[in-house]
């Protein structure tokens, strides 16, 4: 340890090094506190998180491939497959195979599936509450992220 003190330089460092300094850390912690948030609602539903996310892609646009689910998901499909099979066993979507290619497969909302939609309504109007934030506030802080994500990814 050097006796001289800290520069703005090494003082900045080191500043950037704090844990509530990282961008990563805020994401994350946010992130687990909104699955936790999540949780008791989706559990009402029988569905998980990850299940719920994959859910809303198909009650916007069903029919889609496992591919194209993942891509929408920024999932692998080694992490889609198992989520998918588990909704297929709930009776909430079911897995065919296209005539075309069989290598691809297509997930289509089942009637119980398309019926929770209905049941899901009420979520985003719970986490609108729990955000005490209002629904401008919120659409900004999306497309920010959002953003954020497009840039990480280029």
């Amino acid at each position: 340890m050097s006796d001289q003190p800290p520069t703005d330089t090494q003082a900045q460092s080191e500043a950037m090094l704090l844990l509530d300094h990282q961008l990563c850390f805020a994401l994350y912690s946010t992130s687990l506190a909104m699955t936790r948030l999540y949780k008791p609602l989706l559990d009402g539903l029988g569905i998980t998180y990850p299940q719920y996310l994959a859910l809303l892609v198909l009650w916007e646009r069903d029919g889609l491939s496992v591919s194209e689910l993942g891509e929408r998901l920024f999932l692998d499909s080694g992490t889609l497959t198992p989520l998918l099979k588990r909704l297929e066993s709930a009776g909430l979507v079911s897995r065919l195979r296209a005539v075309e290619d069989e290598r691809r497969v297509h997930i289509t909302l089942t009637p119980a599936g398309r019926a929770l939609k209905a049941q899901a309504a009420s979520i985003p109007g719970c986490i609108l509450r729990a955000t005490h934030g209002s629904i401008p506030e919120l659409v900004s802080l999306t497309r920010q992220v959002q953003d954020l994500r497009r840039q990480l990814l280029a």
